[in-house]
């Protein structure tokens, strides 16, 4: 099956699909997220990739942060106040999408819980990345379905059938759809990253399969290409000591180069018939290839409880009388 994002043409004997992923190290600026467009084409990336919501619609005054973020930014505060700055407004990703094409590099976006702001990523972007963390919210994942766009689904924190029922709720209304092997926790230990779990998810749904790595450097990306990953998504900043929950999981821009030259040096030398597995020996990470039992590594249980979508009431309820 092949699926066509902009002028490019994914699956497999395709280039591999390398994604930008710059989310929300623009920290909340307009131009920075402009100089994150100029990085990542400057590194030869075929798409960057940024996060749409209101923090408002996205987490309660109460919700807490993930043990990652605490540890990236150094300090404890709600998630509500972390995300409050790092937004940028809808007028903000139109201006971005124009800066995209000047530059000749792909706009993408995900959205989050919000149906407003998937009209906005549909109206822009060739197709829609849904996060892990929608994995579950199988009402927004229907909506996004609806639009008629590509779909690339992300599934960090799942155990195989969370992943199918995304799956069949999906492919009835959409048949172009991607899934993203990751586990959800930045930086990721090569001890969870599980990277035969791709191979689990080609067999069992026989859909184009690509890696979210939220590893610490360039090595994981390299293995999963050699595994027949049609995509790459990758974490960048440029400049991992700015403050901000992901810089510190991200590459800098000549890491991400070096990835882009790296992906590509990979793909030659598959072409030539060089065994996959001499190539992942090569890169010493073993570690990192696991039981290929899709379900959540340790660290995603408790990422998930803060992560995850639930059902929150927008105003108190009165309790009905016995």
């Amino acid at each position: 099956m092949k699926i066509k994002i902009g002028k490019k043409i994914i699956g497999e004997d395709k280039p591999c699909f390398i994604i930008a992923e710059a989310g929300v190290n623009h920290n909340g600026s307009l131009k920075l997220a402009k100089k994150l467009v100029a990085a990542a084409k400057e590194a030869g990336v075929d798409a960057i990739k940024f996060q749409v919501f209101r923090a408002e619609n996205l987490v309660t005054e109460k919700t807490g942060m993930a043990d990652y973020q605490k540890r990236n930014i150094g300090k404890k505060e709600s998630q509500l106040e972390m995300l409050r700055k790092l937004e940028l407004k809808h007028k903000d990703f139109k201006e971005l999408k124009k800066y995209c094409d000047k530059k000749n590099i792909i706009f993408l976006s995900t959205p989050h819980s919000c149906q407003e702001d998937v009209d906005l990523i549909a109206e822009l972007s060739p197709a829609i990345k849904v996060g892990s963390g929608d994995l579950t919210n199988l009402p927004i994942l229907k909506y996004i379905a609806e639009k008629s766009l590509p779909i690339i689904l992300s599934t960090g924190m799942a155990y195989l059938e969370e992943i199918r029922e995304a799956v069949e709720t999906i492919l009835p209304i959409n048949k172009e759809l991607i899934l993203l092997h990751c586990t959800t926790n930045y930086p990721t230990p090569l001890n969870e990253v599980n990277l035969k779990a791709i191979q689990t998810l080609e067999k069992e749904f026989n859909l184009p399969v690509g890696y979210s790595d939220h590893t610490e450097d360039i090595n994981v990306s390299l293995a999963t290409v050699a595994l027949g990953a049609c995509i790459i998504e990758k974490h960048f900043t440029l400049d991992r000591n700015l403050p901000g929950p992901d810089h510190k999981a991200s590459l800098e821009p000549q890491e991400l180069k070096e990835m882009v030259e790296g992906i590509r040096n990979t793909e030659t030398r598959l072409t030539q018939k060089e065994n996959p597995q001499n190539i992942i020996k090569e890169l010493d990470i073993g570690e990192a290839l696991g039981d290929g039992i899709k379900e959540p590594r340790p660290s995603e249980v408790e990422v998930a409880k803060v992560v995850r979508k639930s059902i929150v009431a927008a105003e108190d309820i009165k309790k009905e009388p016995p």
